[in-house]
């Protein structure tokens, strides 16, 4: 492991200061009080959302899900009928996050793939603990493949994805897919994923001082305020990792090089391959956690955004 200073991308740089101009940090559960820490998400969101534009279609939904009614959003695309679909949870370590604050993004993502979006309000925790996120993420998905042409989607060329917990959330609900011998899904999107519950990989040593966002303290919380037990870390639903990999769809997994999890995607990345899967892995260099949201100041997120537009619209729109 080098102890070289790892070079960090000048505009994320750039963004922190332009929102501490603004009164606003991205706070840890670990040190903060949640309600403070999930009203600064929404600030924070409300930021990054100040240039986004709707699109034209989208609206919200309500879902039948097993522990009550599931809010999510749908995105749809211009000029495509019944495009594909991804269903998408959001990150926040299974205890932060809104539909809101992940607009801007998603947006983008449809705009540039053609492909439409279901964005699931999971319930959080400590409030709604495992596996309840995990049954909402996965009824969300049955749902739409079921009801999906009436929504005006084509529920027969369709993903999951996700980002940090959301990404956690999105693997977890297609193994379990898998297992049923009926899973819809034929592509998953996963950012800077969190797959394991331990946090003693090299990029945790590394990175998991609070210098580049997340921190071991606010891991450790994660699993202590998610789980229902401490048996529950080795629940392949909470750590996919541990699961068997085999017949999953094809899988396109992106992190930054600055981030804690960067080992988890690539521990994963391995996994995937040892099991004959196909997958590709992207790292963005000089970028920490939760740089997917940051489009309107960095050009590397920019970019993100536009390959996992790519490779969602030649995995779901090809052959259509």
């Amino acid at each position: 492991m080098s102890n070289a200073t790892p070079w960090i991308d000048p505009e994320l740089v750039a963004m922190g200061e332009a929102m501490k101009q603004r009164g606003l940090a991205s706070l840890s559960p670990a040190t903060s009080p949640l309600p403070e820490c999930r009203a600064m998400l929404d600030r924070i969101g409300v930021f990054l959302n100040e240039q986004s534009l709707p699109l034209a279609r989208e609206r919200n939904l309500s879902i039948t899900g097993p522990h009550g009614m599931i809010p999510c959003r749908l995105y749809l695309p211009d000029g495509i009928k019944q495009p594909p679909v991804m269903v998408y949870a959001h990150g926040g370590s299974f205890a932060l996050g809104t539909l809101n604050a992940w607009d801007t993004m998603l947006r983008e993502l449809v705009r540039q793939s053609g492909v439409a979006i279901v964005s699931v309000a999971y319930r959080l925790a400590p409030e709604h603990r495992f596996p309840i996120g995990f049954d909402e993420v996965f009824a969300t998905i049955r749902y739409v493949a079921v009801e999906g042409a009436s929504l005006g989607l084509d529920p027969k060329c369709m993903a999951a994805g996700g980002d940090s917990a959301g990404a956690n959330l999105a693997l977890s609900a297609a193994l379990a897919l898998r297992d049923t011998g009926r899973s819809p899904l034929s592509f998953l999107l996963l950012v800077y994923g969190v797959y394991a519950a331990t946090g003693n990989t090299d990029s945790w040593e590394r990175f998991g001082t609070g210098t580049y966002g997340l921190s071991s303290a606010q891991l450790r919380w994660v699993w202590e305020h998610y789980l229902a037990s401490p048996a529950d870390a080795n629940d392949w639903r909470v750590a996919p990792l541990s699961a068997s990999m085999h017949d999953l769809p094809r899988v396109h997994s992106l992190v930054g090089t600055l981030d804690p999890l960067r080992d988890d995607s690539s521990a994963l990345a391995c996994r995937l391959a040892e099991a004959g899967v196909a997958n590709e892995l992207k790292l963005y260099e000089g970028l920490t956690h939760g740089f997917i949201r940051y489009g309107q100041f960095i050009g590397t997120a920019r970019r993100a955004v536009s390959d996992c537009a790519a490779v969602l619209a030649k995995a779901l729109m090809q052959g259509r």
